[in-house]
Order: C-alpha cells, then structure tokens, then sequence
C-alpha cells in the first residue's frame, strides 16, 4: 500500500522503516500538510502526518478528490484534525493512543528541576568561566505540593515522581484515576488545586474546554511564585496572559514543552532567521522561562513504540478495511 509520509525528519525514517519492513511503499515528504501541499498525497490511499500538520475541510476535501481512505496520525492528539469534515467524506482517522508515558512525564520533570535549580542559567555561566552562585538558589521539591492537571497515563507518570520525591500530590481531572488515588493522589476541584499548589504541572487533551483553561482568570488564583509546566498542548495556557503573569510575579517559573502558535517554530531550524512572534520572543527574554521544542516524546522507546503502532495501524487498514486505533 501507498502511504504519504508528511512533515518527516531523518529520525521519522529511521524507526518507521524499521518498523514497516518493507510491507507498504511509503513516500516521505518534508513539507508540513496544509491545503497547499495536500496534493502531494498524490496517488496514496494513506496519508500519515503529525501534530503540526493542517487536516482541516480544504485538506480532506483534496484528500477525497485523490482517493485518500485513510488518515494516521503518529501521535496521540487529533485536535489538528476536522473529524466532523473526515466522517462526511468517508475517510477514516487513527491515532497512537499511547506510545511511551514515561517520556513526557519524565521531561515534564526535567523541566521543573531545570528551573527550581536554575541548571539553564548554571550552564550557560561554567560555559562563559562565572562560577558564582548569586542568583541560582533553588528550593527543595520534598515537602512541596504539586498539582496535575490531567491525571491520564502521563500525569500519573509525574504523580508516581513526585510522591517518590517526597511531594505531596493534588490531581484534577474529570474522570478521576484510582490508580492516582491508590498512591496516594489527593483529588480536588481545579480552582484549590490552582490556589494551593507550589508547582502546576498540565497533562490534558486540548478540546474546547481547555482551550486557555489557563487564561488571566486562572493565573489570578495561583500562589505568588507558583510554577507552572506544560507539555500538554500549547493553547492549554494563554501566552499573554501568561507573559503578564511572568510581569506580576505572579509565575516565578514556567516551563513549556509546547506554545500554541508552534506550528510556525518548532521541529525547524529557525537559527538564521527572524523569529517574528513577538509574544514567544518577550518569553525568551525571562529568565526564569525555560522552552523544548516539543521534545517531551522523544525518546527511543517513544519513537520506536509511536512507529510501531502508526504502522499496524496502517497493517489493520489493509488487512479489514479498518484501523486498530480509529478515532473516526
């Protein structure tokens, strides 16, 4: 089978090839998939994309015209995806469900030690010879609260973290986990869990719910100093708001995996140009912000489980007409 590949990088090649074995054709595109490249699905029936890509009506009805059946994402998010406009035109939608928790979990943690012990700041300085320690104190994450927001597999990922450093655990989420209770995993409503946690870590889907469920409202309620990590979805947290709350004192760390105008920076390399976004920008210029360009996935074991899953998705398809983790 034909498969289109967009928005791929080296790394993308390397563990879908090994995962396809040579069973389907897959034609890799280094394009991002917007209306404008959808034509270079050309003569595939299955087109396989990733968070940035655009699926939206004009892509899918391009799709429809080609004889595109079949829409895999590699990942676990669809929110890029019109899934309304896929089910009118007949093509179906798979996802990764879940590819490697432990990943995101462990680089969300990554993000809060890097900033409590400022080890961005730490660096740059050795690098430079300045090995004084004014302006580098930290503080101990035993005895701290923590609260996660989306208590799914990677949320209790960085639950199971937290208490193992001695942190006590607050967790909001619609559908409470009792793994996350069995813990030790203290539920409560999203605004005491905002008002009384030290640190604020985000690991829900991104729906119209949770569009800006940080927003200026949110961030009011937060202690002075809180800080809060998130490798969610960048639209999760409203920037500006946030960049106010960075100016208030509000936010005394933030630390971000993921930015909700990223379709335009992250997975290129940007470093011989202009960057004309002035809300990432003013960000950058905080030096208690620390950024990954939505690198929290990127592991072996992640990359390698993602490809797998993408690629047996696409085995199902061919072998009943239908994938193994359909969304639509």
């Amino acid at each position: 089978m034909n498969v289109a590949v967009f928005s791929t990088k080296p790394y993308d090649r390397r563990f879908l090839d090994a995962a396809v074995s040579g069973r389907h054709a897959l034609n890799y595109i280094e394009a991002r998939l917007d209306p404008k490249t959808a034509v270079l699905a050309g003569n595939a029936r299955i087109v396989c994309v990733f968070v940035n890509d655009v699926v939206n009506e004009a892509v899918l009805d391009e799709f429809e015209r080609l004889g595109v059946r079949l829409i895999v994402l590699r990942s676990a998010g669809f929110n890029n995806v019109d899934l309304a406009a896929a089910g009118r035109s007949g093509i179906q939608v798979a996802r990764v469900p879940a590819y490697s928790p432990e990943a995101v979990s462990e680089h969300a943690v990554a993000l809060m030690l890097s900033l409590d012990r400022h080890i961005h700041r730490a660096y740059a300085r050795v690098r430079d010879g300045n090995f004084a320690l004014d302006g580098l104190l930290g503080f101990n994450m035993h005895g701290r609260t923590v609260g996660i927001v989306g208590t799914g597999r990677i949320g209790q990922g960085v639950a199971r973290i937290m208490l193992g450093f001695g942190c006590k655990v607050l967790g909001y989420d619609p559908e409470p986990s009792s793994a996350c209770e069995e813990m030790g995993v203290v539920y409560r409503p999203l605004q005491d869990l905002l008002a009384t946690s030290d640190i604020i870590s985000l690991h829900c889907p991104l729906t119209p719910a949770t569009r800006h469920l940080i927003d200026a409202a949110a961030i009011g309620v937060m202690k002075r100093g809180v800080m809060l990590i998130n490798t969610s979805r960048g639209a999760i947290i409203d920037t500006k708001a946030a960049v106010a709350g960075l100016n208030e004192g509000r936010i005394g760390h933030l630390g971000l995996d993921v930015y909700e105008e990223e379709e335009e920076l992250f997975f290129e390399d940007k470093s011989d140009e202009v960057i004309r976004d002035d809300v990432f920008e003013r960000l950058l210029m905080f030096s208690n912000v620390l950024v990954t360009g939505h690198q929290g996935f990127f592991t072996v074991e992640a990359m390698t489980a993602i490809a797998e899953t993408t690629v047996a998705n696409i085995d199902a398809f061919v072998r009943t007409g239908r994938p193994v983790h359909m969304v639509v």
